[in-house]
């Protein structure tokens, strides 16, 4: 917490934290990636200028499960850009109907999920058939994400 009160608001603070998670050694990338994440959630203008590479992030094999739960929920609380909309639908559909993917990390796929449903409606069946499918053998973080998105949804 020490972290995030000292980023604060400043943007060249959070450049270098985001410069150490992008690309610090494994151990720094990992332990950066929890005080970005509340960074942003407090000052989500933060985030604008570092979107593309935070998808190349998601999208680097075998990143570390703090790195993907961290930006995922980080990007829980912001109004992602309409240019990475379908990156960010094919990376969460791709964690939410992954069995090796942690509940944390599909938990905040969900919520993505739920705000991108709203853009495009169409994806609601798929959700809800992927919720279903899987409602037995997935965690309570994950029946609790998907029990209030059908509900928020209404779906």
């Amino acid at each position: 917490m020490r972290i995030v009160a000292y980023v604060g608001n400043n943007a060249k603070r959070f450049a270098e934290l985001m410069t150490l998670f992008l690309k610090g050694e494994y151990r720094v990338t990992q332990r950066a990636a929890w005080p970005i994440s509340y960074c942003v959630q407090n000052y989500p203008e933060l985030v604008r200028p570092w979107y593309a590479q935070l998808f190349r992030k998601l999208e680097e094999p075998g990143a570390h499960d703090a790195v993907a739960r961290n930006i995922l929920r980080l990007l829980q609380f912001v109004e992602i850009p309409k240019r990475y909309h379908g990156k960010a639908m094919t990376i969460c559909f791709d964690h939410i109907t992954s069995v090796s993917s942690a509940p944390a990390i599909k938990a905040c796929a969900l919520t993505i999920l739920q705000g991108l449903a709203l853009h495009y409606p169409e994806i609601k069946p798929e959700l809800k058939l992927i919720i279903e499918e899987n409602w037995d053998q997935e965690s309570p973080a994950f029946r609790s994400r998907a029990r209030k998105l059908l509900k928020t949804l209404k779906i």
